[in-house]
Formats: C-alpha cells, sequence, structure tokens
C-alpha cells in the first residue's frame, strides 16, 4: 500500500536541544499507525512539522501523494489533509458545541449572516457519528473533560481530513467514551482515513493499530506491524529496559489506625451533567493505598473536591478520630491533606513559572519567616525533591512549560509531599505520561504509603488502580457501588460493579 504522507531524515534543532535526529515516518490510508515513545522522545515535535506548528531543519522532506510539500502553518496542513486532536483541550468554554466545532470556519447566509441553523445541524449529525446524545446548542462550560475531548474529536472529524492525528483521544474518556472511540476509528479507517495514534496505554495500541513507530531520545528506532510486535518487545524498544524492570512487587503498608474517616457526604448543589453524589461512607488507613474507580461523571472526583472544601457539602469528615470542619481548601491544608487535581496544567502548575517556584507554592511560608523569602533555602529544598523524585529539569529555574508531562505531574506531588500531608488525594496520577513515567508516580505513591501518609488515588485506568491499590472503591452514579479488597479486585469484578 501506497503511503499518502512520508516523513523523510526529518530533524528539528531548539537551542541547545536536538529534538529529531532525521526520523522516517510513513502514514497509508486506510491504517492505524502508532505512535509509540516516552514523553521526550520526539513526538509532539513530529506531530508538530507535520501540522506546519514547527519547520524542520534543512535536509529533510515531506511528501504528500509522492510530491514534496512545505507544510507551511496549520491552516495549509488542513487543506493538505492532515488535522490533529492535542492531548490539551482548546475550547472556547463560553461558546456552544456547534460554536467550537465550527470555529473559525462558520457558515454563512447570504455571504453576511451566521447560518446556525446549519452550524446545529451539522453539528449534530457529527456527534450522532461518536454517538454523543448531546445537543449542539449546550454551553461547552457545562461539560466534563472527556465530555470537551469528545467534541475536539467530532472538530478534527468535521474537517473529512485524510489523516487524523490523535493524541492521548482516550486519557480523558469514560470506558464508554473510550470503547466508542475505539469503534469509530474501526469505522474511519474503513473509509480510507488514516489515523496516526499516540497513546502511553499499550493496550490501546495493539488494540487498534496496524503498525507502530516506536521513538527514542529524538530517533527512530523501528517501524514494525503490530503482528511483529509483542507488549515485552515494544516496551524494551521504547525505553531500553524490559517490562519487569518497570515494576516492582506490590507491598501492603496499610495499618489499623484509621486516617481519614468519611460519613454520609452528600453534595450540595451538583452542576449539570454531574452525578448527585450521596451517602457517601468509607475510611482510609494510616499507609494505605485506596484507589477509587468509576465511569467518567459517577462522581468520584466531586468527592474529593467536597473532602478537600472545594463544593459545599454535608455529613461528616473525621482525621485522625477528631471531627473537622472543612469549608474551603485553607481547612482541607490545615486537616493535612493534600489534593493532586486531574487537570495538571489548568489547576496544578502555573506554567510560566519555575519549577521551584511551583514547588513552593503550597507551603511558601516555610521559607518566608519574616517579610521576604529564603530564596537559598527554597532552592535548596527544591533541589532535594528534585534529586529524590528523579525530576529531569536542566535547573530549578527551568519554567515547567518545558518539562515533560511526567516531570510536570512529580513537581506537583512534591509540592504537596513537601508540606508533609497526613492524607494526598491523587487524582488521574499518570494522565497523559509514558509508561517509564508512569512506574515512577506509581513508585512514588509506594513509597508515601510506607511512610505512613494515606493515598488516594482516583483514577479511570482500570488497570493502574489494580496495580496500585490495596483496595478498591467503585463509585456509580454519585454512591459507592461496591467496595474491593485487593485479593478479590479484577477487572471484571470491579466494571461490572460500575456499569451494572
Amino acid at each position: 500500500m501506497t503511503a499518502f504522507l512520508e516523513m523523510r531524515d526529518v530533524s528539528k534543532t531548539f537551542p541547545g536541544v536536538r529534538a529529531l535526529n532525521k526520523v522516517d515516518l510513513e502514514v497509508r490510508l486506510g491504517e492505524v499507525h502508532a505512535l509509540a515513545g516516552e514523553n521526550g522522545a520526539g513526538k509532539s515535535t513530529l506531530m508538530k512539522i507535520m501540522t506546519g506548528v514547527y519547520k524542520a531543519d534543512p535536509g529533510g522532506s515531506i511528501l504528500i501523494n509522492g510530491c514534496p510539500v512545505e507544510i507551511t502553518d496549520a491552516v495549509h496542513a488542513r487543506a493538505l489533509g492532515i488535522s490533529i486532536i492535542y492531548q490539551e483541550l482548546s475550547m472556547v468554554e463560553n461558546l456552544t458545541v456547534a460554536d467550537n466545532i465550527f470555529l473559525g470556519r462558520e457558515p454563512l447566509r447570504a455571504g453576511v449572516f451566521l447560518d446556525k441553523q446549519r452550524m446545529n445541524r451539522e453539528a449534530k449529525a457529527v456527534l450522532a457519528m461518536l454517538h454523543m446524545d448531546m445537543a449542539p446548542t449546550t454551553p461547552v462550560a457545562q461539560l466534563s473533560i472527556g465530555q470537551k475531548q469528545m467534541i475536539e474529536i467530532a472538530k478534527a472529524i468535521s474537517y473529512h481530513s485524510k489523516i487524523i492525528i490523535m493524541d492521548e483521544p482516550t486519557a480523558s474518556l469514560s470506558h464508554h467514551e473510550a470503547v466508542t472511540l475505539i469503534g469509530l476509528i474501526r469505522k474511519l479507517r474503513q473509509q480510507g482515513i488514516g489515523i496516526v495514534y499516540i497513546t502511553h496505554r499499550l493496550d490501546e495500541i495493539f488494540e487498534i493499530a496496524d503498525r507502530v513507530s516506536i521513538l527514542r531520545d529524538g530517533s527512530t528506532v523501528d517501524s514494525l506491524p503490530i503482528a511483529a510486535v509483542t507488549r515485552d518487545i515494544l516496551v524494551r524498544k521504547m525505553v531500553d529496559r524490559e517490562l519487569s524492570q518497570l515494576y516492582g512487587q506490590h507491598i501492603c503498608h496499610a495499618t489499623p489506625d484509621v486516617l481519614l474517616e468519611v460519613k454520609a457526604l452528600t453534595l450540595h448543589h451538583p452542576k449539570p451533567h454531574q452525578a448527585r453524589v450521596r451517602d457517601i461512607d468509607f475510611t482510609l488507613h494510616r499507609g494505605e493505598v485506596l484507589g477509587f474507580f468509576g465511569l467518567i461523571g459517577a462522581g468520584r472526583t466531586e468527592i474529593m473536591e467536597m473532602i478537600f472544601g472545594m463544593r459545599a457539602s454535608s455529613g461528616s469528615i473525621a482525621v485522625e478520630g477528631h471531627a473537622v470542619a472543612i469549608h474551603d481548601p485553607a481547612d482541607a491544608i490545615a486537616q493535612g491533606i493534600g489534593f493532586v487535581t486531574e487537570d495538571r496544567k489548568g489547576q496544578g502548575l502555573v506554567l510560566n513559572m519555575s519549577v521551584r517556584e511551583n514547588f513552593s507554592l503550597t507551603h511558601l511560608e516555610a521559607y518566608s519567616p519574616q517579610f521576604f523569602v529564603n530564596r537559598p533555602r527554597e532552592t535548596a529544598r527544591c533541589n532535594d525533591f528534585v534529586a529524590s523524585l528523579g525530576i529531569k529539569t536542566p535547573s530549578t529555574e527551568q519554567p515547567v512549560i518545558n518539562l515533560s508531562g511526567g516531570n510536570q505531574q512529580k513537581i506537583v506531588i512534591a509540592k504537596w509531599v513537601a508540606r508533609s500531608p497526613k492524607i494526598l488525594i491523587v487524582d488521574e496520577p499518570t494522565r497523559g505520561i509514558d509508561i517509564g513515567a508512569k512506574a515512577e508516580v506509581h513508585a512514588l505513591l509506594a513509597r508515601l504509603a510506607r511512610d505512613g501518609i494515606g493515598v488516594i488515588v482516583i483514577s479511570s485506568d482500570l488497570p493502574e488502580v489494580l496495580a496500585v491499590s490495596d483496595r478498591v472503591i467503585v463509585i456509580k452514579d454519585g454512591r459507592i457501588s461496591q467496595t474491593f479488597a485487593r485479593e478479590h479486585a479484577s477487572q471484571q469484578s470491579i466494571m461490572e460493579a460500575a456499569t451494572a
């Protein structure tokens, strides 16, 4: 089969960094081509060259249907038949679903007036392809992260592209939405559309891909039919280590001491498209890793936001056996509770600030006993965490926006760990980071539990929940469906409790 898109000897150099080194990639129509590699391997840079965001260094070439092209910008890329769905959402919150799908290319009546009826009609047709029962007039601000991701996908599909690049498309989706997306990708493949599929979820690569190309340190390691690859081979080519070296044996550090006890916790005034969370009862023990699983919209995050004082609620919360009143995050922090939110870039980090400045945000008072910040002390403490957590950064003065997703996540965790919390809530701890960084984050959570911290992990990645948790609580329609001890938990039993 002839390649629709060919990239030959493509290189890209930034000041002091060679991000790509003579990379080759071929994408054929009617195939799903997975692109695998750790964060920093060069996948995003390659996609930005493919879509005209970056210009490649001289010496390489890009061909469309065998003809050399120089892709000048994103509009030119779409005109050539290439569109991309980025991992980070780019929705305009105060506009409707239809407005976002057709943003920048709105249909007009008589060449002057916005044709809202046509926009809504065509948006509804695209949404129907995704099996999304949603009015095109719905304001995007009312949607969950998973629903917004599906709107991004609908927008890309509406371009009628020959090649669609999907960067971590299921990272924010529920199990049902992910299954729907995989089914849609198969339909697009049957229609002759080529898909470049970037994911850190290896199971998805083996489920959906026809071929896989592996990048490491900015170079092409290999490009193979998926039938010629095993999970062990793929991991070894990605990280130059065996799969068995990445994950240690799970050890339970839970003690009988109850750190957190929640009774009859109920959410007041839920937002549209959110479950009415009610009557939540559970305990968290010292040194325990307690997993929460449920489909997106089930109410997992809302429970944690109530505990952290971000939402009005009723019920009771006790920390170390003492009833506490938590009205806002400051109250929660005072009780020794930390919260690593799902949206690390929107809520966890100030992207243009340095590693050091982000690290000390939660405990700046520790370095400013009077009126001024003790910069040397702050820097030294940050350097200690950079070293102990293996955060890869040129210096603590590096803006966090320049770091990989895995290193950004470790900084968010570090800023809370530095406060020595009793309880740490971690929402989607490895969303959008590579397998090597996932293993490091999992090891970090195990280390925190070993040190006596109670850890709550919320994840849409069921294998992850099973890998890190001592117990698993399943949430369905705003209530606890079932609780599993580790030895009784399986993918099938947990999914049945989440969906039955």
